[in-house]
C-alpha cells in the first residue's frame, strides 16, 4: 500500500501505510441464487473511541474508492443485505484495519548529479506528507526548479523517498556550488513544515552516499 505498489488486503487483515493512501474497495459479491442485494461500506477512525456505528464515510456501492489523508487507525467493513421473495439475509465482513503513519520530513545537505549512480538526485525523506511545495533557486534568487507531490517522483523501492531535483536547469546540470531550497509542506498529522536551507551541488564527488544530516524544522 505504498505509492508505487498495489497491496491487496482482505477482511480480517491489517496494514500500515503512509498518507495520502488511495484505497479501492471491491465487494466481490458471490450471489448464486440471484438475490437482490445492497452493499454498504463503512470507514471509521479508531481515534477518540470512533466506531463503525459512527463512521467517517458510508458508501452504498459494491466497489468504491477513498483517500486516507490523516494519521491514525482506521477500520473498514462491508455490509451486504440480500433479499428475494420476502427472504432477507444479512452479511457482515471482518474488518480491515489500516494505520496511517505520522509524518516525517528530512532534507539532506546536498547531492552529486554526476551519473555515477550514487546520490545523483536530490532526495528527501517524506513520510505521510499530504501537501508539498518546493522551490530551488541559486544564491541570487533565480528560480531553477519547482516540485510538488504531483510532480516529484518516488525512489524505486523506497516509498518514503521523493526526488525533488535532478540538478538540471534548462536541460543542463548546474555548476557546483550552493543553492537555496524553500519548502512548505503539511503532514498527515497536521504538522506544518516550513524549511529554508542551503544545499550543495558537488558533481566532482564520486564516493559516499546520501546523508540526512540536514533535517527539516516544523512550525
Amino acid at each position: 500500500m505504498d505509492e508505487e505498489d498495489t497491496v491487496k488486503v482482505t477482511s480480517g487483515e491489517s496494514q500500515t501505510a503512509q498518507a495520502p493512501l488511495d484505497i479501492q474497495l471491491i465487494g466481490n459479491v458471490g450471489n448464486p441464487d440471484n438475490y437482490n442485494y445492497i452493499c454498504e461500506w463503512r470507514i471509521w477512525s479508531t481515534k477518540d473511541n470512533g466506531s463503525e456505528e459512527n463512521p467517517l464515510v458510508t458508501r452504498f456501492e459494491e466497489n468504491t474508492t477513498y483517500t486516507l489523508t490523516k494519521s491514525g487507525g482506521y477500520g473498514i467493513k462491508l455490509y451486504i443485505t440480500f433479499s428475494l421473495d420476502g427472504d432477507t439475509i444479512e452479511y457482515e465482513s471482518e474488518p480491515i484495519n489500516i494505520v496511517i503513519s505520522e509524518s516525517k520530513l528530512v532534507c539532506p545537505d546536498g547531492f552529486s548529479p554526476n551519473n555515477d549512480s550514487i546520490n545523483d538526485t536530490y532526495r528527501i525523506t517524506a513520510q505521510s506528507i499530504v501537501k508539498l511545495d518546493a522551490k530551488l533557486s541559486n544564491r541570487w534568487g533565480e528560480k531553477l526548479h519547482t516540485a510538488t507531490l504531483a510532480t516529484a517522483k518516488h525512489v524505486e523501492g523506497e516509498p518514503n523517498k521523493l526526488v525533488l531535483w535532478d540538478g538540471k536547469h534548462n536541460g543542463n546540470v548546474v555548476s557546483d556550488g550552493v543553492y537555496i531550497l524553500r519548502l512548505d509542506a503539511e503532514g498527515s498529522d497536521g504538522i506544518k513544515y516550513k524549511i529554508k536551507k542551503s544545499i550543495s551541488v558537488m558533481t566532482k564527488f564520486h564516493e559516499g552516499t546520501e546523508t540526512d544530516s540536514g533535517g527539516g524544522s516544523s512550525g
